[in-house]
């Protein structure tokens, strides 16, 4: 178990919040509200209680307001000022503000995914060896998100990641060497992306 404690502290929680909710008429999904608060804030929260070492948050849409009305204190603040080419423009911006940091992983996590809590990224964390792995969510056997980056696959996985289809391509290109961790018991990977997916918001 005490192995487990010192390797959270070198794994860095990256959540991916820049998109400015194109099928939400425009509104950024940041600052959607759940619970009371922006959803980034309740998203954060997930990556803290699994128990990462740092927190990076890439912004993009209304990234100034954001800053004004989240409460985001101890996270690294990352801007994609090319957010609104998609997923991998966030992804790339944000393995690349880990650089140099040491953390050996990345559990990378999407703010619009509030169904998916601490219990689902602390089972993919604890799945962490070391820079080499690559570690995914799965809900009935189908790969979803959190997923777990080891330093060694930052370059390759940045440079597949196009579009919205952020780490898509590379996971299906090495899916020999990752692992699948079942969260379906435990997390609903539902996104809120329409007008109708606003009703799982609390």
């Amino acid at each position: 178990m005490t192995e487990k404690r010192e390797l959270h502290g070198e794994v860095a929680g990256l959540l991916l919040a820049a998109g400015g909710g194109r099928r939400l008429g425009g509104r950024p999904k940041a600052l959607l509200e759940h619970r009371g608060r922006p959803l980034v804030e309740h998203a954060v929260g997930v990556l803290r209680a699994s128990r990462c070492g740092r927190i990076h948050v890439v912004l993009g849409a209304a990234a100034d307001e954001v800053r004004a009305r989240a409460e985001l204190d101890g996270c690294v603040l990352v801007d994609n000022p090319a957010w609104a080419e998609g997923m991998g423009s966030s992804l790339r911006a944000g393995l690349a503000s880990l650089a140099g940091t040491g953390v050996r992983a990345a559990l990378t996590g999407l703010v619009d995914q509030p169904g998916i809590g601490p219990a689902a990224a602390a089972r993919v964390l604890d799945a962490c060896r070391d820079e080499r792995s690559l570690v995914s969510a799965a809900y009935d056997g189908v790969r979803g998100h959190p997923v777990l980056l080891g330093a060694a696959h930052w370059a390759g996985v940045a440079e597949a990641a196009t579009g919205d289809r952020g780490a898509r391509d590379y996971l299906r290109a090495h899916r020999a060497e990752l692992r699948l961790v079942e969260c379906g018991d435990v997390a609903e990977p539902y996104d809120i992306d329409t007008e109708a997916d606003l009703g799982h918001l609390e």
